[in-house]
Parts: C-alpha cells; structure tokens; sequence
C-alpha cells in the first residue's frame, strides 16, 4: 500500500466502516501516502515512526479509537492524531492526546486542512504543539456544550487556565521573534 520511496506525508485511516476509509483514502491520495486499517488491531498493526498524521474513528469493535489513541501515546510516537467520529465529544476528550477532532459526516477540504494544519504543527517545539492540542480540546467542547456546562465543569475551568498559561508563554516567545527566523523559532523554541 505504501511505497518506501515516497517521500509525502503517510496518513493512517482508522475507521471500522470500509467505505467510509476508502473514501477518505480518495480524498486523500492525491497529496499523501495513504495506509488504512479497518479496525484497531489492523491500526496498531499500521502504525509505525513513518506515520505523520492518523485519522482515527473513536468507535470500533474489539479496540477502540481511544485505546488506539493511548498505545500510540504510549509508545511515545511523535504522529499526530485526529479523531473522526459520529460520537459528539464529552468532557472526557480533556484527557486524550489528539491534535484535532472532526464531526462525521467530514469533506474532503475539511480532511485536507486538518491534515495539513497537524502536519505544520509536526514541526513546533513540544510546548506549541501542546498549546494546539489545548486549544482544539476547548474548540470541540465548545461546539457541543452549553456556556453552563462549560463554566461548571472544572476540568474545563482548568483547560482555560492551561491555555491562558501556555498563549503567554507562547506570546512572550513570539515577541522575540526575528521575522526572518519566524518559522525556524517555532521549531526551536525552549519549552521552558
């Protein structure tokens, strides 16, 4: 499925609904190289250190997008994870370590720019890409929650407040920003 000389970005599709994994595949393979697993013994199975960004469907027999999402972190693999899912998030996302989170049913624009804003964020430093993961969390339950259900939560009250701790960090770094040096800065930014 994957060729070794392909130098593209390999995207992982994760979904236990076939056609819905070779549609994305479709949308996909013009730009990536493009492996996919129906379930998620196949997923652990795929996935791999050439793997950059994974699609991953939180809802699957036998082993969950979730239980997917945690060996890759386990295994302290440094690819990005979106999850594609017909279940709408709940509090519990807070505690996932995923990059991005797209409501099925998903496009194929929605599919690219998401693949493409964790494949930018690949090359942040680890205190950046975290500050993202954070924001995309409080994104998604957003979306789905009411202001009262936000506010009373404290988990989420703790979210807003690592965000606010890390954008100043993030802000002071940038401050210091060279233009020239903008994007190599991003990369090399102390994490400190």
């Amino acid at each position: 499925m994957t060729d070794s000389t392909d130098s593209r970005p390999t995207v992982l599709i994760v979904d236990d609904e076939q056609g819905l994994v070779d549609v994305y595949a479709a949308f996909l393979a013009d730009d990536y190289t493009v492996r996919t697993a129906y379930g998620g013994e196949e997923a652990l199975d795929q996935s791999n250190e050439d793997v950059d960004v994974v699609l991953l469907d939180r809802r699957m027999p036998t082993i969950s997008g979730d239980e997917v999402l945690s060996t890759i972190r386990n295994c302290e693999s440094d690819c990005q994870v979106v999850m594609v899912t017909a279940v709408y998030p709940d509090f519990d996302v807070l505690d996932m370590g995923f990059g991005g989170c797209l409501t099925k049913p998903v496009d194929s624009g929605e599919l690219h720019s998401v693949v493409e804003q964790l494949l930018t964020r690949r090359g942040y430093d680890e205190q950046i890409q975290n500050y993202y993961q954070l924001i995309a969390k409080r994104a998604v339950l957003a979306a789905e929650k009411s202001e009262n259900e936000l506010n009373a939560n404290d988990e989420f009250t703790a979210l807003k407040q690592r965000i606010g701790e890390l954008g100043a960090k993030v802000d002071t770094a940038i401050g210091e920003f060279d233009v020239s040096d903008f994007g190599a800065s991003f990369r090399k930014l102390d994490s400190s």
